[in-house]
């Protein structure tokens, strides 16, 4: 059974997350794919840079891999790639529901009416284009298809006009008179910037909320032991002080710092590399 937006919205409410961390993954789902191609994307994908994700959520770029972190953790299983160029946004997906009998117990009934189920959710670069001199792009039918396939491609910051100019211009110069739609797409994935091209000016972002010392504190403890380690360094850790003493240490992060289960362990693990405990 394909997930839908409301399966999945579910599935998130019912997880065992921070509060922060339930946020971003909302935020996530909302920039989520429903039809194959819609903005250029995989369905089932979202695309955003790190930047815009923490400029949403209103953090810092620390907290967020935090959070992205707990998702990962998490039975969402987010998985987060870059695929495109590393100046392409990353792509995120929630794995768990790649299989169908994760969907079993929560499947949307047939009134769901999310995007899932619509056909109008789909970027479709179809016909010829004629390749004529230098025309306004707002002028034709390819403005909106390019500005809505370009937010996961390496030209994700480029003015459609700009993109548009290089592509006539990138044919002029082999003599095509027209080209399949697809090359459009096509041209935009391999995307490279020109030198000396000035960038697109981007909207200036709202200010970030200052980090407190108490917020700063645990989040160098955090950084202090790789998340991605954590299983090795809770076995290491319960190993030398036992299980009831790395309890102990957990709740006593909580009470410290007021944050969730999951942000404590990471701090735990953090103290004990910076005591030299355990090996990073």
């Amino acid at each position: 059974m394909e997930p839908t937006t409301g399966l999945i919205l579910r599935r998130i409410m019912q997880t065992d997350l921070s509060v922060s961390a339930h946020k971003l993954a909302t935020l996530i789902l909302d920039g989520i794919a429903w039809k194959e191609g819609y903005n250029g994307l995989s369905r089932g994908t979202a695309a955003f840079t790190l930047s815009v994700l923490a400029s949403k959520m209103g953090i810092s770029r620390q907290y967020l891999t935090v959070l992205l972190s707990e998702l990962e953790a998490s039975d969402l299983e987010l998985v987060r790639q870059k695929s495109n160029g590393k100046f392409a946004p990353w792509l995120f997906r929630f794995s768990a529901f790649d299989a169908e009998e994760d969907a079993h117990d929560l499947v949307s009934g047939e009134g769901d009416t999310s995007l899932s189920r619509d056909n109008n959710n789909k970027t479709i670069f179809s016909g010829l284009i004629e390749i004529t001199a230098n025309s306004n792009v707002f002028q034709t039918c390819w403005a909106n298809l390019i500005k809505a396939a370009k937010t996961a491609l390496p030209c994700w910051n480029v003015d459609t006009q700009v993109i548009w100019d290089r592509f006539l211009a990138f044919n002029r110069a082999r003599g095509n008179g027209k080209v399949p739609a697809g090359f459009l797409l096509g041209f935009m994935r391999r995307w490279r910037t020109a030198p000396g091209t000035p960038p697109r000016s981007e909207p200036t972002p709202a200010p970030k909320r200052g980090v407190d010392p108490k917020e700063r504190e645990l989040l160098d403890q955090i950084q202090a032991a790789p998340s991605t380690n954590r299983q090795f360094h809770a076995s290491d850790l319960c190993r030398l002080i036992g299980h009831a003493g790395y309890e102990a240490r957990v709740i006593d992060v909580i009470r410290q710092f007021g944050c969730q289960r999951f942000s404590a362990i990471l701090a735990v693990h953090g103290r004990a590399v910076l005591a030299g405990e355990i090996s990073r």
